[in-house]
């Protein structure tokens, strides 16, 4: 008997992967955890049966959810970071020796304990003496925060389910509030190729330029989520991702990246012109 993973990616279209072995099955408070393992993928985590990770493609979306807003600006020292369960986001950051705190705020304590059980490779750096970790709701978390932060990271499911409330103009809002003079706000942006996502990206685009002097998108090649086309929001008060970035700066520190280098980190603000069309209309709503 074979077992498949099988995600729908639109009405039309779906995507699967021959699976070896179900390692975690759980519905928690606020949705249905499932941890699976492949032969092409290595281990995966989904939840509500959407395409959260895999061992073999994880590094492409932590590199760049990380890396392109610390390499603009350097002396990030204070992180908060909302989602993120899956600890790969905080395993990157921690990296950096000059940066102090994480904050990571995460709503569902299930996905973060099986992932450091089952998915050690992504969950590793959780316990560093640098993360606090806190099991709430990010959108109000992030409600009395005032200029405590240099970066944000968003690193959200889709909006819906428990992501839906970080796709709002309150928490973008207060997103700004909680940030420094010199704060950067980076979210995963949906993909833009699908309909149904391509209407999430535009109603973030449109909240985040509403708020912030300086924004942009960029992107990169996931295999296993939809369409392997997959759009980051980049936002700050002050620095801009191109001008602003040193890249003899970042190389100097000496991370070794597998994704992500500083050649990418200019080319991933050239977007496909349909999706500039797509963002010009989110503007024009």
């Amino acid at each position: 008997m074979e077992l498949w993973y099988t995600e729908e990616h639109s009405e039309n279209t779906r995507f699967s992967i021959r699976v070896d072995k179900q390692l975690f099955s759980e519905q928690s408070e606020f949705q249905r955890v499932d941890i699976f393992e492949a032969k092409e993928f290595g281990r995966f985590l989904t939840l509500d049966g959407l395409m959260m990770l895999t061992e073999k493609d994880e590094f492409i979306y932590h590199d760049m959810i990380v890396h392109v807003p610390i390499a603009t600006n350097p002396n990030i020292k204070n992180v908060l970071v909302i989602g993120a369960g899956d600890g790969g986001t905080v395993r990157e950051l921690t990296r950096y020796a000059t940066v102090e705190h994480i904050d990571m705020v995460e709503i569902d304590k299930m996905v973060v304990d099986s992932c450091m059980k089952y998915l050690p490779q992504t969950a590793c750096k959780l316990t560093d003496p640098r993360v606090s970790l806190y099991f709430e709701d990010g959108l109000k978390f992030v409600r009395d925060k005032v200029g405590k932060y240099d970066l944000i990271i968003v690193d959200s499911t889709d909006p819906f389910g428990p992501g839906e409330g970080l796709f709002t103009k309150e928490f973008y809002g207060n997103c700004y509030k909680a940030l420094t003079e010199e704060g950067i706000l980076v979210n995963q942006h949906e993909c833009p190729y699908y309909e149904s996502y391509a209407r999430s990206m535009k109603r973030a685009h449109k909240r985040i330029r509403e708020l912030f002097p300086i924004t942009c998108v960029y992107q990169a090649h996931i295999p296993t989520y939809p369409s392997g086309h997959w759009l980051f929001g980049f936002a700050s008060k002050k620095f801009d991702p191109i001008n602003d970035f040193d890249a003899k700066r970042w190389e100097a520190i000496g991370l070794k990246t597998k994704y992500y280098n500083t050649e990418l980190h200019k080319g991933c603000f050239a977007i496909p012109t349909y999706v500039k069309d797509l963002l010009a209309e989110a503007d024009d709503e």
